[in-house]
């Protein structure tokens, strides 16, 4: 069923903060108990998170994932890819897994995670997003499937202003419906790092794209698809939840609706034949 307002499950943790200094102690202490109750110390999945200059936005992603009821036993796994903001103090304060990877991008940082996960699942998040309490359980029903390798998941906007959920679900119904399309021969373009699992011991022989440009995710589901099958999570319970940067980047929403609707329409027919791409660094989210 598709939402025309924001979760209710986030408005508690949808903290108002600005900066790491305004934090109260007693935030991290409820986040960390809760995290202290769902982690375990032998994970099958392990959660693989890069951050830069998320002080803020990373406690709320880590407050949704505090909340999780799942089956299977998992880790957090936080890289800190070299941020200049107080990110790698919010994660100290955290009861995680904290590294620390120089090398901007996301790929050296995801690379990183995946090297040091002790589950032998791994699912990628995104430090600025809400997960909901189902999205592990979900994920790995289908991963664990015959023949899987890798799955993705779908996302939805949280509302602001100039962009309400109304039209947000509109976009997104446009949005959902091209990826049918792409997944039939191109799933390496739905695959977005934000909600994205795969076994770890393929994703090791393929590895993460040593770039600082985007499409590392992309580019590690296309190599995985010669180990096995890759499936979309439809679900939409499951769905990922994260604020509407990357639209407002292109301006109204108006503005948004026909700059995605050129994208799709220039690369429709190529979702129809073999063509590998060379690289996904222009891969949209």
């Amino acid at each position: 069923m598709r939402q025309f307002k924001n979760p209710t499950w986030i408005n508690d943790i949808k903290f108002e903060y600005e900066s790491f200094d305004q934090i109260p102690a007693h935030v991290f202490d409820q986040i960390n108990r809760d995290l202290d109750k769902v982690q375990s110390k032998q994970p099958l999945v392990s959660i693989v998170m890069s951050a830069w200059n998320e002080e803020v936005n990373l406690l709320r992603t880590i407050a949704s994932m505090s909340r999780m009821k799942t089956k299977y036993p998992f880790e957090i796994i936080v890289i800190n890819n070299n941020s200049q903001d107080r990110t790698q103090d919010t994660m100290d304060r955290l009861h995680v897994k904290r590294l620390f990877q120089p090398k901007q991008g996301c790929g050296f940082a995801r690379q990183m995670g995946m090297e040091h996960a002790a589950g032998k699942y791994i699912l990628l998040a995104d430090a600025d997003c809400y997960y909901p309490s189902c999205w592990i359980d979900e994920m790995i029903d289908v991963l664990t499937q015959p023949d899987v390798v890798c799955v993705y998941g779908r996302y939805s906007f949280i509302s602001e202003k100039g962009f309400p959920r109304w039209k947000l679900s509109l976009l997104e119904l446009m949005k959902d419906a091209f990826a049918e399309i792409r997944h039939i021969k191109r799933p390496y373009y739905n695959s977005f790092g934000l909600s994205m699992g795969f076994i770890k011991e393929y994703g090791m022989k393929i590895g993460f794209v040593p770039s600082k440009w985007r499409g590392d995710d992309g580019m590690l589901c296309l190599g995985l698809m010669k180990y096995g099958k890759i499936k979309q999570v439809r679900s939409n319970k499951a769905r990922i939840w994260t604020a509407p940067r990357t639209l407002q980047r292109s301006g109204s929403f108006s503005q948004v609706l026909k700059e995605r609707i050129l994208i799709e329409a220039k690369r429709f027919k190529g979702n129809f034949n073999n063509k590998m791409p060379k690289d996904l660094s222009m891969q949209d989210e």
